[in-house]
């Protein structure tokens, strides 16, 4: 088993053993836990939460409650389609911010058509103190944080948070790659750890990009054959 998935499996076994993980469940997601309603209010009450007026939050069910308090706050809130696979790849939430609705009633707009990022919020399977996290596999969330930066809509004043419960946030070393994004803020029902290590990807890497995964996102299809 290779050694991102190998944690994978460890925290998501962790998870239901303790019964921290709940609808709908841990194992092959970006897991929902007990206790994120509590993070995304924690991670509110930060400064680069409250400075924020550009959020780009990730679809997945643990963060559906920062999803709610960024549109509650009157946030600009982003959202990406599923696999960027649409040509149009990111959504400008305007009601419920549910995956569902968000995609049906939100605006789908074009990387030429986002405002720049103050904040992203994605989701985590593992995380450390370093920043270092590890997702649920595909490399989504480092591609779209990729695609941003070569539009100059993020950099390197663009903080990136994430939240998780306790048991998701580890002491050891995890394994990156070239491609990984770090992210400078870690929020749990019960603290906050800022790693102020913003290690981030200069870009696109395409040699880390096959293709069948550049014909399945328009968006890499289009930049490959140069329109």
């Amino acid at each position: 088993m290779e050694p991102k998935q190998a944690v994978r499996e460890r925290i998501w076994s962790l998870l239901e053993r303790e019964g921290a993980a709940r609808f709908p469940g841990a194992r092959g997601r970006i897991p929902n836990f007990r206790g994120a309603e509590q993070a995304a209010a924690r991670l509110a009450e930060q400064p680069e939460w409250r400075s924020a007026q550009v959020v780009k939050a990730n679809p997945d069910a643990p963060q559906l409650p920062v999803r709610r308090c960024a549109h509650r706050e009157g946030k600009t809130l982003y959202m990406a389609v599923p696999r960027l696979s649409e040509e149009k790849p990111f959504v400008a939430v305007r009601g419920d911010p549910t995956i569902r609705k968000a995609l049906a009633e939100g605006r789908h707009v074009a990387l030429k058509e986002l405002e720049p990022i103050d904040l992203i919020v994605c989701g985590t399977v593992a995380v450390n103190h370093e920043g270092v996290r590890i997702g649920k596999g595909g490399g989504f969330s480092d591609l779209e944080f990729a695609l941003l930066l070569e539009r100059g809509l993020v950099g390197a004043e663009t903080t990136i948070a994430t939240t998780v419960h306790e048991l998701q946030l580890v002491d050891e070393k995890l394994p990156e790659t070239a491609h990984d994004f770090r992210v400078d803020v870690i929020v749990t029902p019960a603290a906050v750890v800022c790693t102020r290590r913003r290690q981030r990807p200069p870009g696109l890497l395409w040699d880390h990009l096959d293709a069948e995964k550049r014909a399945a996102i328009p968006v890499l299809d289009a930049m490959a054959q140069g329109s």
